[in-house]
């Protein structure tokens, strides 16, 4: 038995009061505070001492065994709470809060709050320009219901939606740190996740969520959030706020309202689309060579979380997008947003401060930045002047000023205060009367006594007495024992030594009385101070955090504005027809790492155009076009202007990608099988309002079935779905069914052979390509010149129709898809009604096509 399961009883006293803490927090590290350290003890001590690199130790014996111990200095914690937390582990703080000179015992402690993964407030935990989010999940059969924190700002949402697809495209897009889920719930996209935590179903019962919202929030019913209607949304919002109450220990006076959202309000976007557009994260997991990279230059932090979650949930509201546009085309406008940019620079991270102002953990130099911040809002004013955007003016105006504040906190606030409160020197001399009293008592001690000292000479005429302090006897006056006698009246006897007399006076004993408590009473005083500070902000908490997201929206538009002019972006023009047409549209990623010019390309989709079929060598760019025209519409619903010469499009309600692929050896499926599934929803979900991407379907399998079901699928998206597609292939014997269905067409990206060199040329031509490209991409790739020989030697042979064997292809075969249009399978194809059918029937044709064959 080890010493922490003996007894509680066999354990010193320290050691019990820990175990009992401990059982109150077994999921949580348990930092213990004793004097300036934070001690961990047992199996929390060997995790934290794996976890930080910090020496594991013991500490004497209870319970008869040594005590496994590790321990981190309070002052330096916060690194040490950084990594834990980014490791996904919590951390519960347990603080003294008796006073050991006066404890019998341990002295009193108690945990003061939880960090956890999902619940940070603290600049140094926080990654600055990303959400830290804590996403609760309820489920009922296959609806889910979703409610979302970023405890940083304040802001609080609720989704509800069905199918497990959806629910993973959520969680791509939300990215938690941390996830509560009840525990019923048994879907690895969930509970695989970092930071997943089951709770008890009872904790997302519908009726007690109504009532915490409700008392959060201060309101009767939850209507004029528009949720009240949500009842698997509300209970897993119930859930997560009784579980931010628990590790805060402090009330949420910034959590003010909460929020609905609607799928149906966005551009889905499904987990695969997010991955392959690479929207703030590449391919490789990194943040470089991102969408998000290129697009966010803003001046503030809470600028570029807003800009990021614009880029991941693009609105189809196209009012709304209008409106950004318009304000981006105003600030565009002979520059303008230039000084609208100089004047949000001295503007600090508003939405977090409030926060911590909120859960009364602002520190200092928060409120510096704070100071700051709310001065330099007449500047962003005047910078705005009179712009004519309908959304700049709302802006401006909910961006209020605060000029009491702004007072406030310039008399209170010292310019370079302290880190920590516990420090000293915050609050500004002239501020508090009592307070500068208590400082120059503490600070001038030592000048104050001469004063005196030369004063009872000069009154007594005893050139002997000095004035004096030892830490038993306190302050005093001392006189030699011949002159001690001269001693007027009013000084009391304090202390009798061989060759002197001490004694003690009315003034110097009230000196006494506040200098040796006038350090200590004024770090209360200044605390005291400090904390009414807190108050009186928290009395305009509201209206300033409404001010801060109005910056944090004016930052975005501005920087879209400084993006429009630096990256050439036009103003993009939605339609009510059923359009895309993109003329000179780029890849705005791709554009940025190239030395040379990139290649500029136009796409066309429209009522009688739904399907482009792009052909082309491998590196030939069609990846990269695909991409960079589904970008394009994505920064259009998100509100910016977009990389092409013009761009005119219709409302897209969601974009799907099949882009590569991988194998998902955590679910058990090969590459195919996940080429497949992603096929499988695109071909379910997809509508005319849609922008498909497809590239190369159908590759992971043999030749036959990999063709037969891209033709299938391609047939399927242009006739009966009529998504817009572009679909790239290597099968050129796709190339064939535009003549079969008149709403797909041809299109090719260029290239040319010099010198046995492939040259690409990026550019889009109408057509099919003629020839694939593929050794020479071989040479380029360094493949060894005898494979590439042999390779020739091959590819000879099967295009005279003759391989090592001796034998020939099919003759059918190739008449097939050589001479499509004279072949009798082919006539027969065309007989039929190929508009009536279904994937399945299409498929089950092919294959009779290939016995017939062969």
């Amino acid at each position: 038995m080890s010493a922490r399961e003996q007894p509680i009883e066999t354990h010193t006293p320290m050691m019990q009061q820990f175990l009992r803490i401990k059982a109150q927090h077994p999921r949580e590290l348990l930092f213990y505070r004793m004097g300036d350290f934070y001690e961990l003890f047992f199996d929390d001590a060997k995790r934290a001492a794996e976890l930080l690199d910090i020496t594991l130790t013991a500490r004497g014996k209870s319970g008869g065994e040594p005590i496994p111990m590790a321990g981190v200095p309070y002052h330096a914690a916060e690194g040490y709470l950084a990594r834990l937390v980014k490791a996904g582990v919590s951390v519960a703080i347990c603080e003294q809060i008796g006073d050991p000179a006066t404890s019998k015992g341990p002295v009193e402690r108690k945990v003061v709050r939880i960090v956890t993964p999902g619940t940070l407030s603290d600049e140094a935990l926080l990654e600055e320009r990303a959400d830290n989010l804590l996403l609760a999940v309820a489920q009922h059969r296959d609806q889910f219901g979703l409610a979302w924190l970023d405890l940083a700002s304040g802001r609080f949402r609720v989704l509800e939606v069905a199918g497990e697809e959806a629910l993973a495209s959520e969680l791509q897009r939300l990215n938690p740190a941390e996830t509560l889920y009840q525990d019923s719930l048994a879907y690895p996209v969930v509970t695989g996740r970092r930071g997943a935590r089951a709770q008890p179903v009872w904790e997302f019962d519908q009726d007690s969520a109504r009532r915490a919202l409700n008392l959060q929030f201060q309101t009767h019913d939850l209507q004029g959030f528009g949720c009240d209607g949500l009842g698997l949304a509300l209970g897993a919002a119930g859930c997560l706020l009784q579980y931010v109450k628990d590790t805060q220990r402090s009330n949420l006076p910034h959590i003010r309202g909460i929020g609905h959202e609607s799928r149906a309000e966005s551009v889905i976007l499904d987990a695969a689309t997010r991955r392959n557009l690479e929207i703030d994260r590449n391919l490789a997991g990194g943040e470089s060579n991102t969408l998000l990279s290129v697009m966010d230059r803003c001046a503030t932090a809470m600028g570029s979380r807003l800009l990021r979650r614009w880029l991941h949930r693009p609105l189809t509201d196209i009012g709304v997008l209008r409106q950004r546009h318009k304000a981006i085309q105003i600030l565009c406008t002979e520059y303008v947003y230039e000084p609208v940019r100089a004047a949000l620079k001295p503007i600090g991270d508003m939405e977090r401060i409030l926060s911590r102002v909120a859960l009364r953990s602002a520190r200092p130099r928060d409120l510096t930045r704070l100071r700051s911040s709310l001065q330099a809002l007449p500047a962003l004013h005047s910078a705005l002047g009179n712009c004519a955007a309908e959304r700049l003016g709302a802006l401006s105006q909910q961006a209020a000023e605060f000029p009491e504040l702004c007072d406030l906190l310039a008399s209170a606030i010292g310019d370079n205060p302290p880190v920590v409160i516990r420090d000293g020197g915050v609050i500004a001399t002239g501020f508090d009367a009592e307070l500068d009293e208590l400082r120059r008592i503490s600070s001038n001690a030592g000048d104050y006594l001469l004063e005196i000292e030369q004063r009872e000479r000069e009154a007594t005429g005893i050139n002997s007495l000095k004035v004096g302090y030892n830490r038993v006897h306190g302050y005093y006056i001392e006189i030699s024992r011949g002159q001690s006698d001269r001693a007027p009246d009013t000084y009391q006897r304090r202390q009798t030594l061989k060759n002197a007399e001490r004694f003690i006076t009315p003034e110097l004993k009230t000196f006494e009385d506040k200098a040796l408590s006038a350090k200590s009473r004024a770090l209360a005083r200044e605390k005291g101070l400090y904390d009414a500070l807190l108050e009186r902000l928290n009395e305009d908490l509201a209206p300033l955090q409404d001010s801060a997201a109005a910056v944090a929206e004016l930052d975005v538009l501005a920087n879209l504005a400084e993006r429009a002019e630096t990256l050439r972006l036009c103003q993009p023009e939605f339609s009510d027809e059923l359009l895309f047409e993109i003329s000179g549209g780029r890849h705005l990623v791709v554009e940025q790492v190239l030395e040379e010019p990139f290649i500029a390309n136009d796409a066309l989709l429209n009522q009688h155009r739904r399907m482009l079929l792009i052909t082309g060598p491998n590196m030939g760019g069609k990846s990269t076009y695909m991409r960079q025209n589904a970008i394009i519409a994505l920064l259009a619903h998100s509100g910016s202007f977009v990389p092409a010469s013009s761009a005119r499009l219709s409302p897209i309600d969601r974009i799907f990608t099949r882009i590569g692929s991988s194998d998902d050896l955590a679910s058990g499926r090969s590459t195919f099988m996940v080429e497949m599934t992603e096929t499988a929803n695109i071909l379910h979900n997809a509508t005319e309002r849609s922008l498909v991407l497809m590239d190369e379907v159908g590759r992971g399998t043999s030749t036959f079935d990999g063709l037969s079901l891209a033709w299938a699928a391609a047939i399927q998206l242009a006739q009966q779905v009529r998504a817009f597609t572009l679909f790239a292939t290597h099968y050129f014997e796709l190339t064939a069914l535009p003549e079969l269905c008149p709403t797909m067409a041809n299109v090719h990206l260029d290239a040319t052979e010099h010198q046995d060199h492939v040259v690409f040329l990026h550019n889009i031509q109408d057509g099919p390509a003629n020839r694939s490209f593929g050794l020479q991409v071989a040479k380029l790739a360094g493949i060894p010149d005898p494979v590439l020989r042999a390779a020739r030697d091959k590819l000879r042979e099967l295009e005279l129709g003759r391989d090592r064997a001796g034998t020939a292809p099919a003759p059918a075969q190739a008449e097939l898809f050589t001479e499509p249009a004279t072949h009798p399978v082919l006539k027969e194809l065309e007989a039929l009604d190929v508009d009536s059918l279904s994937p399945r029937q299409a498929l089950e044709l092919l294959y009779r096509m290939r016995a017939r064959l062969d």
